[in-house]
């Protein structure tokens, strides 16, 4: 029986180089920086002074002022997201079709700062004087279970903390959903916040320099996903097709070729590859030796570039931003720049997007330009 097709119909980004879709791949294809001084904390201990913090997040004017108050960056981070890609994608959850809507949410730190805020006032005032409301914040799955409160989805619900592969992972469970009738329409994608316990941790193991280290980043991507003739039946805007997608522990290789083989596409047709390479060097190398162990003589002429000069290391968010770069990428048929650089005119129809990093965990998903039955 072939696999029901699932394409892509709503877009939703908050980042540091633009909020929503049209701002966010403007910028990314004009090499501009989301990098910049922090202004979140003092700065002036520390070596590092820089990071893809955004800056000009105003939640109240995409979601209403209504009910904000309790929630933390990272819940008004996705429900703002999710509003920007439901409307880009002019869909309305309704009781109608609540059941048959579901969210998947990759994130790994996203409830770092409510934790610690909570703890601090447990340890200073007293474990019977803590604010309860601050309480539902200090939970991993709270963005993805708040997000689902303000837009009425009763689908499923799943939280995925596989690391820097969470929102490409949590974007396979929302495919695999759709393909199995559990739902008709799904959210996906991922969300990290910048704050100063993360860079902390970080900092003082030495992962930020100003050389060679990472540069922390903060955001997030939320992706509409539907049923090909549904969408079709709606006559919704239909931005790229999901073809492949592959994951593997502590093997890059492995899953690239995962996804290449569900796809049923060999190496020589994959015209552009979103790379997953940080300003890290061991992680680039890594990842540019399993493309030429895969890719072969085409890896010698195949576009790669990577986001993250531009919004910094969003660990488990990066994946859905680097997917609506790439569906960019495809409407553009260009290759994103690197910093300043210009953006490179190509012939792009199927592009493999990569996700990985240090803790193993590899996702890989390619994503197809739209062509039709």
């Amino acid at each position: 029986m072939d696999k029901k097709r699932i394409v892509i119909t709503g877009l939703g980004i908050i980042s540091s180089v633009g909020i929503g879709k049209e701002a966010f791949t403007e910028n990314i294809f004009k090499g501009i920086s989301g990098i910049k001084p922090i202004t979140s904390f003092d700065t002036a201990p520390f070596k590092v002074k820089d990071a893809g913090e955004i800056s000009n997040f105003a939640p109240e004017a995409i979601l209403g002022p209504k009910g904000l108050r309790t929630l933390d960056r990272s819940i008004k981070l996705v429900a703002s997201s999710a509003k920007l890609a439901l409307d880009d994608s002019g869909l309305e959850i309704t009781e109608a079709n609540s059941r048959d809507t579901g969210i998947a949410i990759g994130t790994t730190f996203g409830s770092l700062s409510s934790i610690c805020d909570f703890d601090k006032e447990a340890l200073t005032e007293g474990v019977r004087y803590v604010n309860p409301a601050l309480f539902p914040n200090t939970v991993i799955n709270s963005p993805a279970s708040q997000a689902s409160i303000k837009f009425n989805i009763k689908g499923f619900n799943i939280t995925v903390s596989s690391g820097f592969s969470a929102s490409l992972d949590a974007l396979n469970y929302a495919l695999d959903a759709l393909r199995n009738d559990r739902v008709k329409i799904a959210l996906c994608g991922g969300v990290e916040e910048f704050c100063i316990q993360e860079f902390l941790g970080f900092y003082k193991a030495g992962c930020l320099t100003d050389t060679r280290g990472i540069v922390l980043g903060e955001g997030a991507g939320i992706l509409i996903l539907e049923e090909l003739n549904a969408a079709l039946a709606r006559k919704a805007k239909i931005y790229a097709e999901l073809l492949g997608f592959g994951s593997a522990i502590q093997d890059l290789k492995k899953s690239m070729q995962l996804s290449l083989e569900e796809a049923l596409l060999t190496p020589e047709k994959i015209d552009y590859i979103s790379s997953a390479a940080n300003s890290a060097e061991e992680f680039g190398v890594s990842e540019a030796k399993a493309i030429e162990e895969l890719f072969g003589e085409k890896a010698k002429t195949i576009p790669v570039s990577s986001i993250k000069p531009l919004v910094g290391e969003l660990f488990s968010a990066s994946g859905s931003l680097q997917v609506t770069a790439a569906i960019s990428a495809l409407e553009k048929q260009a290759v994103p720049p690197i910093l300043l650089n210009q953006a490179k005119a190509s012939k792009i129809e199927n592009i493999l997007i990569n996700a990985a990093g240090k803790t193993g965990s590899n996702s890989s998903l390619i994503i197809s330009k739209f062509k039709g039955y």
